[in-house]
């Protein structure tokens, strides 16, 4: 059974893999990215579980901080971009005015 909850993490995360390489904008390819790294602590977890070592419990750990950590920045990264791009926009309106 734990063969195939592996299985099926590693076609999931190569179906977010896919999504990441033709996302059409970044807040897609990010998502996609979180995805596959989830998909991948799942595998592991999985793994751990069915070797009864506790090694790559702490990789999991280590990879949700890591991945949490990046999604925030890229969320925050991509607010700002949308409000620099707003305020630009109304420089633009305000300039032909």
């Amino acid at each position: 059974m734990i063969l195939v909850a592996i299985a099926l993490f590693v076609t999931a995360s190569a179906v977010a893999t896919v999504r990441l390489l033709l996302g059409p904008g970044l807040a897609e390819r990010i998502v996609a990215l979180d995805v596959a790294l989830i998909c991948f602590m799942g595998a592991l977890a999985c793994y751990s579980a069915h070797t009864g070592s506790t090694i790559y419990l702490i990789a999991v750990v280590v990879l949700a901080i890591i991945g949490f950590t990046a999604t925030v920045s890229a969320a925050r990264f991509l607010q700002h971009e949308r409000s620099g791009a707003r305020s630009e926009a109304l420089d633009h309106q305000e300039a032909s005015s």
